[in-house]
């Protein structure tokens, strides 16, 4: 009988890990909307929200936090989350937050800036944070900005989206 090299098998540390993310979201919403500064949340968060309105089941975890900034807006919620606890970051062109010092970019906020190719290759640009719904605590991406956002991405998980 071989020896079993990982940890066990472990439904507490698996719900840790989606409340992980739903908190780094929550705080991170929570203390833009304290601070007002326009934002929208993006990416498998918001395609999570947006799929459980329709078909509960259908809703797949996500990571990371992908949140919609104006770029002259970046000082400020860089000073505004890090009164929550999170580190900036940019590493290889990308903008993120981590979720504490010693945090992995895994355990991070993304940020994309609004009305702004991600990558160069795109063919528009973000949407800009005025295209949201609000709901229960936090600023959602409008499905149709959300559904471009993807098409223009295109990546597997975008299309899996």
């Amino acid at each position: 009988m071989t020896k079993n090299t990982f940890g066990d098998i472990s439904w507490e540390r698996m719900n840790r890990a989606v409340e992980k993310v739903r908190d780094r979201l929550t705080r991170a919403a929570s203390a833009l909307e304290r601070a007002n500064i326009p934002y929208a949340i993006v990416g498998g968060n918001a395609v999570a929200a947006w799929v459980s309105r329709v078909e509960e089941a259908a809703v797949r975890n996500t990571r990371d936090v992908d949140v919609l900034i104006r770029r002259s807006d970046l000082d400020a919620v860089k000073s505004v989350l890090a009164d929550s606890g999170f580190v900036y970051r940019h590493v290889r062109g990308i903008d993120m937050l981590l979720d504490g010092a010693d945090a992995k970019a895994r355990d991070a906020i993304r940020v994309v800036f609004a009305g702004e190719k991600i990558h160069p290759s795109d063919l528009v640009a973000a949407p800009e944070v005025h295209e949201i719904e609000r709901v229960s605590g936090f600023r959602l991406i409008a499905l149709d900005a959300l559904v471009a956002m993807k098409l223009t991405s295109y990546r597997d998980k975008d299309r899996m989206h």
